[in-house]
Formats: structure tokens, C-alpha cells, sequence
């Protein structure tokens, strides 16, 4: 694998070690970037129908499955393993019982590419073992903690299962055509837990930024605001569970994209250009005020396609704010400059352009198929290029010799 990093090695005489599982974030973040970049490989000839898939479900239902419960639900647990001993000062999961979590996600995205081949209740059983295992990794050091306020991530934790749980139970024939409006629901909830995170980090990061060229610059947060942005996404959620795409759940998606709007441009983003790994928060939320809009829009208008809006969520919104996440947490976690390197830039850019090719797609099907091949392509080479340069940071001990 070709060497991009040109940050200083460990020294302190020490041999270098394999340290994957000495930390959550390590061995989930790698297997995101893994499962990104050969997901989407993989899902775009059979999608085309040039390669068959031996799954029970359609291409299209797997992919969506696989994006939120595979790669996302991967982000997700390596943030959450990280986070939570940085909240509450208890000991991380590492060795054994990390090795064991991540060996629960790595059976079941085999089970679920293996669909046909195995019993239906085999990939259900482990996909639906995942999250619950998570939970309860991190549920004793938030309940510990006294800070009851972190306790809702174990309740969006419960509802991204639900959502998961729907789509099984559509995969097995017990809810049919349940699975289409679940995986809404489950791109719903993600889209609640980065406005819950965002809202914590984004503005602390940018105040720490602006603060260090001029202390009377600060990234501005008002409490009723964050509140009401956050309450219109989780009805958001129930909201299409309840009805799916309609009058009342496109109205709430605009009212979410308005205030998710108000709330981003207060957090001064013009100000981070000139770092790119802080700046790139700024531009996943700007992804997530662009697709709510398209969400609502296409409740009233024809001619706005939901696919585009799901795809601005999705390899927009999402994709964006766990790339920047996973660049920023792997770098300071282990004891490096907060700074992206050019390889990873490149990767942040091509995500959006996937994102925004994805997106263009639906309006044009006159050129769709050209268009989804080059959205794969920029998809698959930026996070060929976040492994790159993360792959040797995730399995080496951290620069400044310290444990994790």
C-alpha cells in the first residue's frame, strides 16, 4: 500500500506493534472505509445487471441495507466507542471484546451478501445481534456518567434497530413492503444523530479554530434553536414511519432544512476554508439542508425525483459528516496534527462530487446511467484514498507513544 503519510513515525525505540483493536474507533473506521469502497463496487454491476447477486432481496433494498447498517452503522460504533470514554473517563473496549463486536458486523455483512445461500434468519439473527451489542458496550458508562442528556443516543441507537428489525421482517415475508419505507426511517435516524452530534461538535471545533486567530470570533449555538432542529428531525422520523413520504412528513423535512439552515449559518463555515478537515463539517451539514429541502420539495412536486433528496441524505449528509469524523477522530486519537492530508482532501471532494452526480442522476435519465457510473467511480476512489492514508494510522500505535 503506497506510503502518503508524511507525518513523523513513532520513535521511543519501540518496534511498531499492530494495534487495531486498541481502540474502537481503529477497527470500525477501517471496516467503514472497507465496506464503502467495495460496496458500492460491488453493488453497481449487479444493479446494472451484469453480475447476479446471490441475495433474497432486490439489488436496490440490499445496497440501501448495506449503506446504513454496513458502512454507517460501522461509523457510528466507532464514534460511539471513542466518544463515550472521552464523555465519561471509563476504560475503551479494546482487545477480546472489540474483537468480538467487530466480528458480530463482519458475519453479518458476509450472511447478508450470502442471503440466498443460507437460511434468512441467519443474516437477521447476526445483523440484529449488532447494534443491541453496541449498546451495551457503551450503556454502562453513559448510565455511570451521570450526564442523562447522552442517554438519548441509546434511544437512537433502539430506533435504528427498530428500523433494521422492519427490514428484516420485510426480507423474511412477515411485513411485506415494509422494507423500503424502514430504510427511510433508518436514513431518518441517522440524520437525527448528526444533528444531535453536529450540533455538539461542530461549532466547539470551529470556536477552537477561530478563537486561535482572533478570540472574539466564536461559532454561535443558541439552546431553543438546537432544540426545535432536533425535534423536527426526530418527527421527521416518526413521522415517516407513521405515513412515509407525504404532505405532513415532506412539511416537517422543510421545516427541518429551514432551521438545520439558520442553525449552520451561525457556525461561521465561510471562516474554515482554509482547513479543509474542519471545513468539511460545514459542508455535511450544508448536504443535509440541501437534501431536507429536496425531501420536502418532492412530497409536493412531481418533478423533483425523492430518489435525488435520498441520495443529497445519504452520499451527501452522511457520507460527508463520517468521513470527517473518521479523518479528524483517527488523527487525534492517535497523537497526530489535526491536519488533512492532500490524499484525504481529495477524498472529501470526490465524495461530494459522487454525491452531487448521484444526486443530478435522477433529473436527467437521459444520461442516468453514465452519471451512476461516475458517481461510483468518485465514491469507490475517495475512500480508496481515505484507506490509503488511514490504513497504516488505524493499525500502528499512536504517534506520540501513548496507549490506544
Amino acid at each position: 500500500m503506497p506510503r502518503f503519510m508524511s507525518i513523523e513515525e513513532p520513535r521511543h525505540g519501540r518496534a511498531a506493534r499492530f494495534s487495531l483493536f486498541e481502540y474502537g474507533f481503529r477497527v470500525f473506521f477501517l471496516l467503514a472505509g472497507l465496506y464503502a469502497a467495495l460496496g458500492v463496487a460491488l453493488w453497481l454491476p449487479v444493479f446494472l445487471g451484469v453480475l447476479p447477486l446471490p441475495v433474497a432481496v432486490s439489488a436496490t433494498l440490499w445496497h440501501a441495507h448495506e449503506m446504513i447498517y454496513g458502512f454507517a452503522a460501522a461509523g457510528v460504533a466507532g464514534f460511539f466507542l471513542t466518544a463515550v470514554p472521552n464523555w465519561t473517563g471509563a476504560p475503551a473496549r479494546r482487545g477480546a471484546p472489540l474483537m468480538a463486536l467487530a466480528a458480530i458486523w463482519l458475519l453479518a455483512r458476509i450472511a447478508m451478501l450470502a442471503m440466498a445461500w443460507v437460511p434468512l434468519w441467519l443474516p437477521a439473527a447476526l445483523d440484529l445481534a449488532f447494534l443491541p451489542a453496541l449498546a451495551a458496550a457503551i450503556a454502562g458508562p453513559l448510565w455511570r456518567s451521570g450526564a442523562k442528556r447522552n442517554l438519548v443516543l441509546l434511544a437512537v441507537l433502539a430506533a435504528l434497530w427498530a428500523a433494521d428489525l422492519a427490514m428484516h421482517l420485510d426480507f423474511l415475508g412477515v411485513a411485506p413492503d415494509a422494507g423500503s419505507r424502514a430504510a427511510r426511517v433508518g436514513i431518518d435516524v441517522l440524520l437525527l444523530l448528526i444533528t444531535v452530534i453536529g450540533g455538539r461538535i461542530v461549532p466547539a471545533f470551529t470556536t477552537n479554530a477561530l478563537r486561535a486567530v482572533d478570540p472574539a470570533l466564536v461559532a454561535r449555538s443558541f439552546a431553543p434553536l438546537d432544540r426545535a432542529t432536533v425535534l423536527a428531525m426526530a418527527l421527521l422520523a416518526a413521522s415517516e414511519a407513521a405515513t412515509g413520504l407525504g404532505p405532513v412528513t415532506g412539511t416537517i423535512a422543510l421545516v427541518a432544512a429551514v432551521l438545520s439552515a439558520i442553525r449552520l449559518s451561525f457556525w461561521r463555515g465561510a471562516r474554515t476554508l482554509g482547513s479543509p478537515i474542519l471545513s468539511v463539517l460545514h459542508l455535511g451539514c450544508g448536504w443535509l439542508v440541501l437534501g431536507l429541502a429536496l425531501k420536502g420539495a418532492s412530497a409536493f412536486m412531481e418533478a423533483v425525483p425523492e430518489a435525488a433528496a435520498l441520495h443529497a441524505l445519504t452520499a451527501g449528509a452522511i457520507a460527508t459528516m463520517l468521513v470527517a469524523v473518521m479523518s479528524r477522530a483517527a488523527l487525534g486519537h492517535t497523537g497526530r496534527p489535526l491536519k488533512a492530508h492532500p490524499a484525504t482532501v481529495s477524498a472529501y471532494a470526490l465524495i461530494s462530487l459522487a454525491a452531487a452526480l448521484r444526486v443530478a442522476a435522477p433529473f436527467l435519465p437521459q444520461v442516468f446511467v453514465p452519471l451512476l457510473e461516475m458517481a461510483a467511480a468518485a465514491w469507490t476512489l475517495a475512500f480508496l484514498l481515505f484507506l490509503a492514508v488511514y490504513a497504516p494510522i488505524l493499525t500502528a500505535p499512536r504517534a506520540d507513544g501513548r496507549p490506544g
